[in-house]
């Protein structure tokens, strides 16, 4: 099997082609060969904790403010069977599997879940053939591109100060907030506050204060800037 597009497409040459192959042999062709070593299952497991660990650690460093359960969250959305079997075929991974007869015939080489275990089981092959840091890299220059630009955490409370920073980042200016209408008696008032991001969109708030009014408004701009 000639493997050089699929190598050069991950930018890794491997020193002892067996990896490799291990990781394109799904256990559906290791049984019908009888000349088979195995299949890519271990590969799998190894990969599937070197992949985690990579990103963990890289998303520890992007988002030095993020609460672990975002961090999770950030993690998941990267690393799902779907992301995962999109990458595979990104990289032509599909390709270059070793199925057998029936799994062929039932469309396997399309299923996300086949292709996302064969690209953690890649993975896995490049660990040994190599070392954690080259196969470290390789995976945060396939993910480069996939990283989320901005966090939002629900869990924070002042979406002032979220929104601030979020409107600094990407417009590079701050949200204005007016307050827009007053309502009801005295005893029982009712705020509104409207405020402006740098693009020019007005979000309104209604709160039974000023204050809280503002929080209002920044977390609707807020969940319009995630939406967007």
């Amino acid at each position: 099997m000639d493997t050089t597009d699929l190598e050069a497409c991950i930018n890794y040459t491997f020193l002892q082609v067996k990896h490799l192959r291990m990781a394109l042999t799904h256990s559906s062709y290791a049984n019908e060969q009888d000349d088979a070593d195995g299949d890519n299952e271990r590969l799998e497991f190894l990969g599937d904790a070197v992949l985690e660990l990579s990103i963990s650690a890289e998303a520890y460093k992007r988002y030095p403010h993020a609460p672990e359960g975002q961090l999770t969250r950030i993690r998941s959305q990267l690393v799902k069977e779907k992301s995962l079997a999109d990458l595979a075929r990104g990289i032509g991974l599909d390709r270059y599997l070793l199925l057998g007869k029936g799994e062929e015939m039932q469309g396997g080489r399309d299923r996300d879940s086949l292709l996302a275990d064969g690209f953690e089981a890649l993975l896995g092959a490049i660990f040994l053939d190599s070392d954690f840091e080259t196969v470290r890299k390789l995976i945060l220059g396939i993910f480069a591109s996939l990283w989320p630009e901005d966090v939002f955490l629900p869990e924070v409370k002042d979406f002032k100060s979220r929104l601030q920073e979020v409107a600094q980042h990407r417009f590079r200016d701050r949200p204005v907030y007016v307050l827009a209408e007053t309502s009801g008696p005295e005893h029982e008032k009712t705020f509104e506050v409207d405020v402006t991001l740098p693009t020019g969109e007005v979000f309104r708030g209604t709160g039974t204060s000023v204050k809280r009014a503002e929080q209002t408004a920044a977390r609707i701009a807020l969940n319009h800037l995630q939406d967007n």
